[in-house]
């Protein structure tokens, strides 16, 4: 037999081509090449923006229910003065956690110092993206607030903020650590700082802590009135725009920066020059973490775990499977996309009324907000809040405040599409698939999405993301229906 072979030439191997693993490949662009003909010529979509909650409500609605308190305080244990640090959500957390230790301690909070953060670049002090004096009245019953420390306690520190005890408090830590180990030394002092404040209170927590996060959370803090005045026109404005869809328009956050594709180090479509602005933008942002020696990095891998940052394209695929057509007004949150001109091209197609608040509003009308991240991200916040649909492609604080505050506002339902990205990831890999499979699969998606818009806070869940059953309390049958306890929340907070 060797003496048959010998005629091949042993110069020439062939190489076996691993076949890549399905879902480990971004090849959405050919699945839209694919499905667009049939997509544009589908007349079989219902009115998917009005019917898509129509089961929602079949276990029950809830209501907001916090109680305020109207008895009077003993003698305050001292002054507390915390630092909330982070971007706009993550001061959220640190300012109702605040409130809440302040008024399980009996202590006096001063109102929260935002710490100046090198990533998020903003300047911004609490009475320029929150109502202060609302806050202070809010809460004047439940918690004393305070705006400056009495300058009798500060000579004692040489009027130095740095002098004051700190407390290095762990993540995570339960109320009675604070009253156990921080109430002592407040009694002593009559004074604390802690810095930094962030997510330094477990979720799970007595009632009374509970309350006093309610509070703060959905009914103190509310926008500055400059950042709710420019909200509500932009909320007006896309109402306006869907009008053929009774005013209901679909809000989507989207996280395609050019510094959350770096951090993500998934891999797309732009070849060598994508490779070259990512490995520049993680060499900026995050100096030798991607290039530590032995660190391996498998794109593929993070793609089929979901972690991959959906692009506008499989943003726009996937919506139009769930049964919106290009008549639905999309409001798009989001910082600057990479390669805009690219990726923005097919979902513009697919959703020709879709907007930003860069298109919505006037130069002029953003300008006192333009170099400010934070209170950019409360204008997006507000048009999220107050659309029918709220569609999220990626994880965070924002997504996590907003899914609370409009089952806070929406009797318990968070009215929110949240795609599972695993399944996203072999569906757009998929290149045998016809439109009408794909789009029986996106609509076994966003039912899911149905079913879990209402759900009951667990021991270790946030309350800023799940209000029921501390925040809101079970509406009897007897009671309105949805439309009007939609209508009594607070229309712009």
């Amino acid at each position: 037999m060797l003496f048959y072979m010998g005629t091949v030439s042993f110069d020439v191997v062939p190489v076996l081509k691993r076949r890549p693993t399905p879902g480990s490949v971004y090849r959405s662009p050919q699945l839209y090449a694919k499905l667009r003909p049939e997509m544009d010529s589908d007349n079989s979509s219902a009115d998917a923006i009005s019917t898509i909650w129509k089961h929602s409500y079949k276990v029950g609605e809830w209501k907001p229910c916090i109680n305020k308190s109207s008895e009077g305080f003993p003698e305050s244990n001292g002054y507390m003065f915390v630092e909330a640090n982070g971007g706009l959500n993550q001061q959220r957390t640190s300012i109702c956690n605040a409130v809440a230790v302040a008024g399980y301690l009996n202590a006096t909070l001063v109102i929260p110092n935002f710490h100046y953060h090198s990533i998020w670049r903003d300047p911004s002090k609490f009475g320029e993206i929150y109502d202060e004096e609302f806050f202070v009245k809010t809460l004047e019953n439940d918690v004393r607030v305070v705006r400056t420390i009495p300058g009798y306690i500060m000579e004692r520190f040489d009027n130095n903020m740095s002098n004051v005890y700190n407390f290095r408090i762990k993540a995570w830590s339960s109320i009675k650590y604070y009253t156990d180990t921080v109430l002592p030394k407040l009694l002593e002092e009559k004074i604390i700082r802690i810095s930094p404040f962030a997510n330094r209170l477990s979720f799970d927590a007595p009632p009374a802590v509970q309350r006093l996060r309610c509070l703060a959370n959905y009914q103190a803090l509310r926008f500055s009135n400059p950042i709710s005045s420019l909200s509500e026109t932009l909320v007006g404005r896309m109402k306006k725009l869907s009008a053929n869809n009774s005013g209901k328009y679909i809000s989507v956050h989207l996280r395609f920066e050019e510094d959350m594709v770096a951090f993500s180090c998934c891999v797309y479509d732009g070849g060598d020059r994508e490779k070259l602005d990512m490995d520049a933008a993680r060499e900026i942002g995050w100096k030798g973490k991607f290039t530590k020696r032995g660190k391996v990095i498998r794109p593929g891998a993070i793609r089929l775990n979901g972690k991959c940052p959906l692009t506008p394209l499989e943003v726009g695929l996937m919506l139009r499977g769930m049964g919106f057509d290009k008549s639905t007004s999309i409001y798009l949150a989001s910082g600057k996309i990479y390669d805009s001109d690219r990726y923005m091209a097919p979902l513009l197609e697919m959703f020709p009324l879709l907007q930003t608040k860069e298109m919505l509003a006037s130069a002029e009308e953003l300008a006192p907000f333009q170099n400010y991240s934070s209170r950019m991200a409360a204008i997006d916040y507000t048009v999220c809040l107050h659309s029918e649909v709220f569609v999220t492609t990626q994880g965070g604080n924002f997504l996590q405040f907003l899914l609370g505050h409009r089952r806070y506002l929406y009797g318990g339902h968070s009215r929110t599409i949240r795609p599972d990205k695993r399944k996203l990831a072999l569906l757009f890999d998929n290149l045998n698939n016809g439109w009408k499979n794909f789009k029986r699969q996106m609509l076994n998606i966003r039912g899911h999405s149905d079913s879990k818009g209402m759900e009951m806070k667990r021991p270790n869940d946030s309350i800023y993301s799940f209000p029921c059953p501390d925040c809101m309390c079970k509406v009897n049958k007897t009671e309105d229906s949805r439309s009007s306890s939609a209508s009594s929340a607070p229309a712009y907070d």
